[in-house]
């Protein structure tokens, strides 16, 4: 067994994760999403880290504890990680910072803005379509549900530089979406062999797979967790 803990992504509540984890407990999982203050101008990804300490509470002595972080997400977990013993963490479509870098100097230093209006312009997209580019998989009534439980992200965040020197020494797994339009898939087999010396696992769909593929996505944390 394992105690999942989701950090959902940019402008994002638990509700991110209300498909994937009734699946994980069906697994004999627990689960734990911890509600990050997204919309709060005065909170950086170290107010977001204690929250999720603080979210995890009594169940921190575990010695199960696997971080899963979607997207954004990835600025956060190692940040809990390097104050929290864990297990292992699991980054999902997940941006992967280097000490130094903010996440609104990330775009540029790893070319995922270029990548991404690359790959809409290849298919004829619009760049800027941003129903196309994250909900282009997700069902019409996951879409319609999750209208409700959308926050203003803050930009606070992506202000301040990565302040670890390292990732730290921690088991970590990247699951990429093959269909992803933000972090393409291309962008994400280079850097994560460059900035984590592992090489991504892949499954389909797009950015949101918590939303499009639950199953899926469940049954691979729950390999993970199990050494798989």
């Amino acid at each position: 067994m394992a105690t999942f803990v989701l950090i959902a992504g940019a402008g994002s509540t638990p509700w991110y994760w209300h498909l994937v984890e009734p699946l994980l407990r069906e697994y004999g999982h627990d689960t734990i999403a911890p509600h990050l203050p997204v919309d709060d101008v005065a909170a950086t990804f170290e107010d977001y880290a204690q929250v999720v300490i603080d979210t995890i509470g009594d169940r921190r002595d575990r010695d199960d504890i696997v971080l899963v972080a979607q997207s954004l997400g990835g600025y956060t977990a190692p940040l809990v990680a390097d104050r929290l013993a864990v297990r292992l963490i699991v980054m999902v479509a997940a941006m992967v910072p280097v000490p130094g870098e903010s996440a609104g100097e990330y775009w540029a230093a790893t070319g995922a803005e270029q990548a991404r209006i690359d790959l809409a312009r290849a298919h004829g997209r619009n760049p800027d379509d941003m129903d196309a580019m994250f909900l282009h998989d997700v069902p019409e009534a996951v879409v319609l549900d999750g209208q409700a439980h959308l926050r203003n992200q803050s930009g606070t965040p992506f202000e301040a530089p990565f302040p670890l020197a390292a990732w730290p020494d921690v088991p970590t797994r990247f699951l990429l979406c093959s269909d992803d339009r933000f972090f393409p898939a291309d962008l994400l087999r280079r850097i994560v062999p460059e900035r984590l010396g592992i090489t991504p696992d892949e499954m389909e769909g797009g950015h949101l797979p918590a939303l499009a593929h639950p199953d899926e996505l469940a049954r691979r944390l729950h390999d993970y967790a199990e050494g798989r």
